[in-house]
C-alpha cells in the first residue's frame, strides 16, 4: 500500500544472509577479503578493468565522483531537475570545494546533445568565467526515463569535444539496464561514461552503493577524499559484502526487473493519465487533488508531485498481488 519510494523497501534476504557471513574477524576499513574482491567482480560485470569503491549513500557516490572530475574553480553541467541539483543539499558543491552546477534543459529530465551544447556555447575560455569540467546525467532520470547507449554516446561526444568528463548518476541504474536489455558496459564506458554511481540501496541493498571508475586512475585521489569526508567506515566489509551479494547470480538485475514489472502494471491501468512513458520503476500520473485523496482514502500512500500530478514508485519486493489493487483503483478513477 506504500508507493512513496524504493528507498523504503526491505533489504533482500540474500543481502541479510551475506551480512551474517561477514560477521567475523577481518581487516578493518577496506582491507578485508570482500572489499578486495570488488575491482575484479565489477570488472567482470562491465567487461573492462575498473576500480570499484563502496560508499554508504548515493549522495556520497555522486559527490565523490564529481570531485574526481571537477576542480573547485570549475563547473558541472547537469539537468535542472537532476538529483544533484535539487535533492543533495549542496553536497556536490561541498565535496568539490565550491564547483558550480551549470543547469541545462531537456524533456523528462534528460539532457540532449542540443541542450548540452546550448549550455556550453556561451562559455568563453576566459578567466572571468567558470569553466566546465564535467557533465552529469541520470539513468534512469528523476522522471523514470532511460538513456539508451546511443543517447549516452551522443552526450559524450559533445562533452569530449570540450574535454569534459562524463558522470552517470545511476541510483536506478539497475532499472535502466533491465529496461534496455543491454550489457551494463554498453550504456556506460563503451558510450563514454568515465564514472558511475551504481545504486544498490533502492534495489534491495541495505547501506551500500558502488562508485565505479572506468578510468581507474581517477580512484587514487578519491580514496583520500572518501577518508577525509568521514566515509571510510572501519567495518567496510559489511558494505562490500552487500555489493557482492547483489552481483551474485545477477540478483541486482532480477530485483530491478521485478520493480519495473510492477510499474508497467500501474502504467497499463493509467492509460492517458501518464505524464511520462514508464521505462523504469517510477510512474507519474495526472490526478487532481480529489482523485489523489480518493486513492489515499483506500490506503495507498504516495507523493504529490507537480500540480495535478502524483508519483508512484514500485520496489523489488512488490509482486502483482500487492500492486493490482492500486492498478484497479487507478483504472476506476
Amino acid at each position: 500500500m506504500r508507493f512513496f519510494s524504493d528507498n523504503a523497501a526491505p533489504v533482500c534476504p540474500q543481502v541479510l544472509d551475506a551480512l551474517v557471513r561477514a560477521n567475523t574477524l577481518d581487516t578493518a576499513y577496506d582491507g578485508d577479503r570482500w572489499s578486495q574482491q570488488l575491482d575484479g567482480a565489477f570488472s567482470n560485470l562491465f567487461g573492462t578493468q575498473v576500480r570499484a569503491l563502496w560508499v554508504p549513500s548515493g549522495t556520497s557516490a555522486n559527490a565523490l565522483a564529481l570531485a574526481a572530475l571537477c576542480p573547485p574553480h570549475g563547473s558541472v553541467v547537469c539537468h535542472r531537475d537532476a538529483h544533484i541539483q535539487n535533492d543533495e543539499c549542496g553536497a556536490p558543491e561541498f565535496y568539490t570545494h565550491g564547483a558550480k552546477l551549470l543547469l541545462a534543459d531537456g524533456p523528462g529530465a534528460k539532457l540532449t546533445p542540443e541542450t548540452l551544447a546550448a549550455a556550453l556555447a556561451p562559455i568563453r575560455n576566459d578567466v572571468h568565467q567558470v569553466q566546465p569540467h564535467a557533465v552529469s546525467i541520470t539513468n534512469a532520470t528523476e522522471y523514470g526515463l532511460v538513456y539508451t547507449p546511443d543517447q549516452v554516446a551522443a552526450i559524450s561526444a559533445v562533452a569530449k569535444a570540450r574535454g569534459l568528463g562524463l558522470h552517470m548518476d545511476g541510483a536506478r541504474f539497475a532499472n535502466a539496464v533491465a529496461h534496455l536489455g543491454c550489457a551494463p558496459g554498453d550504456v556506460t564506458w563503451r558510450a563514454g561514461v568515465d564514472v558511475l554511481s551504481f545504486g544498490f540501496v533502492k534495489n534491495g541493498g541495505m547501506s551500500a552503493e558502488a562508485l565505479i571508475f572506468f578510468k581507474p586512475e581517477l580512484a587514487d585521489a578519491t580514496l583520500y577524499r572518501r577518508k577525509r569526508a568521514g566515509l571510510l567506515l572501519s567495518k567496510g566489509r559489511y558494505l562490500a559484502v552487500q555489493l557482492l551479494a547483489m552481483l551474485e547470480g545477477d540478483l541486482w538485475l532480477a530485483n530491478a526487473r521485478a520493480a519495473n514489472a510492477g510499474a508497467r502494471l500501474l502504467a497499463e491501468a493509467a492509460g492517458d493519465r501518464l505524464v511520462h512513458p514508464v521505462e523504469a520503476n517510477e510512474v507519474f500520473l495526472k490526478a487532481n487533488p480529489d482523485e489523489a485523496a480518493s486513492l489515499r482514502a483506500l490506503g495507498f500512500d504516495f507523493y504529490d508531485w507537480a500540480p495535478g500530478e502524483v508519483r508512484l514508485v514500485t520496489s523489488w519486493d512488490q509482486r502483482e498481488e500487492a500492486i493490482r489493487p492500486l492498478a484497479d483503483a487507478i483504472a476506476a478513477l
